[in-house]
């Protein structure tokens, strides 16, 4: 980047973050605070000891649904994976700074149940010596990624608001989302995903990303960090310095990147440069190695070079750089889970996220200091940025939420409405040959639906079947749902078969159909049966190349309601499809040919 460029972009993030709650009495006191707060802030911090000051910089999962109270169950799990009992304990314990939620650790049951257990976290930690508010986060990405399910608001994922291309709709499904998520006790979302998807075989970003042009992407992420922040939750630009051309899953393996510095900077930054002028307030790192940025082998959130020497140093950020889960492969394999903490500080990371023993990791930061390793200067530096983050959210002046906050905002008809609106300008039409759709009630009134019925991302109605065959007998059709499944065999295939010989149309939800798959003869059967076939991509919209014989095909990424329901209305002609490619999908059998382009997107 040109020196230019980059003071450009420095004073921007500034004047972005001046401006990022609208001027309003909360943001004055946010001035009041950068220009007076940092005084009151390192009081603070001195007045820590050397463990609470290690504390403050892990964010840590916990099971249960109460601070106080889990199931037995999560007890256990508590006492096997972090040696406490209960959230409250672990704060006792480790002062930690930060509590990410997970679905799976059974944190999220229900907005009332969240907002308690949030509530319950702060008294916790309030009523410790020298006792601060915990930042509660959570990965509520929408989409395919999100921990908090109905009867919250859910939007379409990134990719949908890639295909609606509307930076508007970005903004309003953020500011919606965060006031949630907020009205909740959870004030830093681990969203939007920055990565620029340029490899349809990504198998872990995919629809996550908002899609493969560079600028498109960088519009839309810095709408999204307006919108979350507006509503006075931090956003999170994920995963720096970015994650969307790869074929190994940095959960389970450590992604290379091959891009040249040059091509990073074309296709990798222009999202995160984006978000650090729109004032972003944290940025994840990823657990990926780019040679050309860090030749040492190191993953970029244990890369000084990259974390300090690009995103500090050159895009001039100086918000808060909390890692990737340091549970997942991609960080583990160089180098022990003892190590991991340790480097990633000195690589210049502030927040230390889930690692898998919180003990081992606690200690061996503790031990780096003691041992002069690391300074207690540098981890002075990184809870002043934690501590400011959590003084612009608010939580020094009030860390609690209310019921009544909860009634008033989550899942409210406003926001559903929106979510359907929104939801429906990013279904997009494919294929339409001879005008199969819109599908008529009066000339094929029966329905079968088959398809894929992958498990439900969020927390949403599913199965996928029966949602679409739902909303469309809502519409006045007869439909008929039948599970078939990602890999259907062939007895099921006879079945379905057998089923469309009663139906005057059948729609297939297909689900990252590849060569081999099941779901092509499935497809190429039920073609043979003479009876109008459609087909919904219910993840990645890649599968149209898969199945060229299909008459009519559509994308919806995801197969969250919001976004099946509003397909379903896009297929009845109750909405036209405005929805446009924000990927091109390649040809199946010449990957070097393109056979839908980005804008790709039929209408009626």
């Amino acid at each position: 980047m040109h020196t230019s460029r980059r003071t450009l972009l420095t004073a921007t993030a500034g004047a972005a973050a001046a401006v990022a709650v609208g001027g309003t009495r909360a943001q004055a006191e946010d001035d009041d605070t950068a220009k007076h707060g940092d005084s009151r802030l390192r009081a603070l911090v001195s007045r820590m000891t050397l463990e609470e000051k290690v504390g403050q910089l892990f964010v840590m999962r916990v099971y249960g649904h109460s601070a106080t109270e889990p199931d037995q169950a999560d007890i256990d799990a508590n006492l096997a994976e972090i040696g406490v009992r209960t959230a409250a304990e672990l704060i006792a314990k480790y002062r930690v700074g930060g509590i990410i939620y997970f679905g799976w650790a059974h944190n999220t049951r229900d907005p009332h149940q969240i907002a308690e257990l949030s509530n319950g976290i702060q008294r916790a930690s309030l009523e410790q010596p020298r006792g601060l508010p915990v930042l509660v986060s959570t990965d509520q990405e929408h989409g395919i990624v999100a921990r908090v399910g109905r009867p919250a608001t859910l939007f379409p994922g990134a990719m949908a608001l890639g295909a609606g291309a509307s930076r508007a709709d970005a903004r309003t499904a953020g500011r919606i989302g965060g006031a949630e998520l907020r009205a909740m006790g959870i004030r830093q979302d681990y969203a939007p995903v920055a990565d620029v998807n340029v490899n349809p075989a990504n198998p872990v970003i995919g629809v996550r990303s908002f899609g493969a042009d560079p600028r498109a992407v960088a519009r839309l992420v810095a709408a999204q960090v307006k919108g979350y922040q507006g509503a006075g939750v931090a956003a999170t630009a994920k995963h720096f310095p970015g994650h969307g051309d790869t074929e190994t899953d940095s959960h389970y393996g450590f992604p290379v990147i091959e891009h040249t510095e040059a091509q990073w900077a074309e296709l990798d930054a222009p999202p995160f440069e984006a978000a650090v002028a729109a004032g972003i307030d944290s940025i994840m790192t990823a657990h990926i190695m780019v040679p050309a940025l860090d030749p040492s082998g190191d993953p970029a959130t244990l890369s000084r070079p990259i974390l300090t020497g690009i995103l500090r140093e050159r895009l001039g950020y100086d918000g808060v750089v909390v890692t990737d889960s340091l549970g997942m492969e991609g960080v583990r394999t160089k180098y022990g889970d003892d190590r991991v903490p340790v480097l990633a500080l000195k690589a210049g990371v502030d927040q230390l996220l889930n690692p898998p023993k919180l003990d081992v990791a606690w200690n061996a930061v503790l031990r780096a200091v003691r041992e002069g390793e690391l300074t207690e200067a540098r981890l002075d530096e990184s809870i002043l940025r934690v501590l400011r983050l959590k003084a612009k959210l608010g939580l020094l002046k009030d860390p609690y939420v209310t019921r009544r906050g909860v009634d008033r905002t989550v899942g409210i008809p406003p926001h559903l409405k929106a979510a359907d609106r929104i939801a429906e300008r990013t279904t997009t039409l494919l294929v339409n040959s001879g005008g199969l759709l819109p599908l008529s009630r009066r000339t094929h009134p029966k329905v079968l639906v088959v398809g894929a019925d992958p498990a439900s991302p969020s927390g949403t109605t599913g199965p996928p079947t029966a949602v679409l065959a739902a909303a469309l007998t809502e519409l006045g059709f007869t439909a008929t749902a039948l599970s078939t499944g990602t890999a259907p065999s062939a007895a099921t295939v006879a079945k379905a078969v057998a089923a469309a010989q009663d139906a005057d149309a059948v729609l297939v939800g297909t689900y990252n159909v590849t060569a081999a798959s099941s779901q092509r003869t499935l497809v190429t059967q039920l073609l043979a049966t003479g009876r109008p076939v459609l087909a919904l991509a219910i993840r990645n919209p890649y599968d149209v190349a898969q199945l060229p014989d299909v008459k009519a095909y559509l994308a919806a990424y995801s197969w969250t309601d919001v976004e099946l329901r509003a397909a379903v209305r896009v297929i009845a002609g109750r909405a036209g499809p405005v929805g446009k490619l924000p990927v091109p999908v390649q040809r199946a059998d010449d990957p070097a040919r393109v056979l839908y382009p980005v804008g790709h997107g039929l209408t009626y």
